[in-house]
């Protein structure tokens, strides 16, 4: 498909695919969002130690690296829509049969299903909205699927106060499941880019061979770039996020009140998106991946040092805002930077190697919680990492800002 092609696509069909896929970012954000709050919950019910909550949320985490990196591959193989339909069942499915389990060793196997299919579904999504948009827009259109994820953070967050404690945690994974409805409607609702199709019909190579393309020396620089700002991206994402409720309960405050709490801090996600959306076409998306990231270490630092309740909420609103502004613009750079032969791959793995850090990430918290570390040293360490992302993207990365996808 020509570039010419892409730029006359209407208008009406991006914003269907945008809407389409961005309800399918949504009931992931809205799992991963109950998850977090859930685990608050199963801490109490089935007296869970910090080092057993830490799994809950790690175990996600290797399902999503194995998930991103084998549906990554298979989209380059079978095509998009048919993955992310795929995807989308699997981690529905498990969140219905999660609602049953009576034990921490089941419920881990589940979350490990969830996590595949949660890995799967985002950087295959991000990268046919890439494929379908025009040139001009992309960055911005990829940013505010994105932002469809501070929605079911929302409505994860809603769930969690008003669900979990009158009805509890299995009424909400019963709510989590209902996205299989939704990927039977997606099965009519969206098709292949057309530069994927011409593109499986000119070309065909094994996956071994994309997997090498991705590493060889045209590729080499920015997929270093992209494994090093996605692994310190997601470590300390899903070490800062999922322990969010945790940490609040840990800093003094009922657990009614850290839900209430985090749901303030949630609602910051959506300007967060919005201005990272509208930044990333008039500076670029290095320059608003360095300017957020930057944010999200200046907070993360001020939230874990946070002692009173004024300064707890206004640093995570800010943590909030830059934090999920920044992974707006990962997702709008990550399928920029390969052609469409290996894009899913390319993508796939860089994603893969992050959920690395996601794995860690929690884990870490626990065991430092364990260990009578403060919650300050856990948080600086998070800023630590997210400032060697931004050294990744300023000496490695490449702006490509208006560059044409081949």
């Amino acid at each position: 498909m020509s570039a010419t092609t892409v730029s006359a696509a209407p208008v009406k069909g991006e914003r269907k695919l945008l809407g389409v896929a961005g309800l399918a970012w949504l009931f992931d954000a809205m799992d991963v969002g109950m998850i977090s709050f859930i685990i608050v919950a199963l801490a109490q019910e089935w007296k869970l130690n910090e080092v057993q909550m830490g799994w809950i949320g790690s175990i996600s985490s290797i399902g999503m690296a194995v998930g991103a990196f084998l549906f990554g591959i298979l989209a380059d193989r079978a095509g998009r829509r048919n993955v992310l339909i795929l995807t989308m069942l699997l981690f529905s499915i498990g969140a219905g049969l999660s609602a049953l389990t009576t034990g921490l060793a089941i419920f881990l196997v589940l979350r490990f299903f969830i996590g595949m299919g949660l890995g799967g579904e985002l950087p295959v999504a991000s990268t046919l909205v890439s494929e379908s948009v025009a040139t001009a827009k992309r960055g911005r259109t990829v940013v505010l699927l994105e932002s469809f994820w501070a929605g079911g953070w929302i409505v994860a967050a809603l769930i969690s106060y008003f669900i979990i404690p009158q009805y509890g945690w299995r009424i909400a994974l019963v709510i989590g499941a209902l996205p299989a409805f939704y990927a039977i409607y997606l099965r009519w609702s969206i098709q292949d880019s057309e530069k994927f199709e011409a593109k499986k019909k000119e070309e065909k190579q094994g996956f071994l061979k994309n997997i090498a393309e991705v590493w060889s020396g045209k590729y080499a620089k920015r997929t270093i770039m992209l494994w090093i700002l996605w692994f310190c991206v997601v470590f300390s994402y899903y070490g800062m996020f999922l322990w969010l409720p945790g940490v609040v309960v840990l800093k003094g405050f009922s657990m009614i009140k850290s839900f209430q709490y985090v749901l303030i801090m949630t609602l910051a996600q959506l300007p967060g998106y919005f201005t990272a959306a509208w930044l990333i076409e008039k500076w670029g998306r290095k320059m608003v991946l360095i300017v957020y990231l930057l944010g999200t270490a200046i907070f993360a630092f001020f939230f874990g040092i946070a002692s009173t309740l004024p300064l707890l909420l206004t640093s995570g609103i800010l943590l909030s805002f830059f934090n999920l502004g920044a992974w707006g613009a990962l997702y709008a750079y990550s399928p920029e930077q390969y052609p469409t032969l290996i894009r899913g791959t390319g993508t796939g793995m860089a994603a893969a190697f992050g959920r690395i850090g996601g794995i860690f990430g929690p884990l870490l918290v626990g065991y430092l919680i364990v260990s009578r570390t403060s919650i300050s040293v856990i948080f600086t360490v998070f800023c630590i990492s997210i400032i060697i992302a931004v050294l990744a993207v300023l000496f490695l990365g490449k702006e490509t800002k208006n560059q044409e996808l081949g």
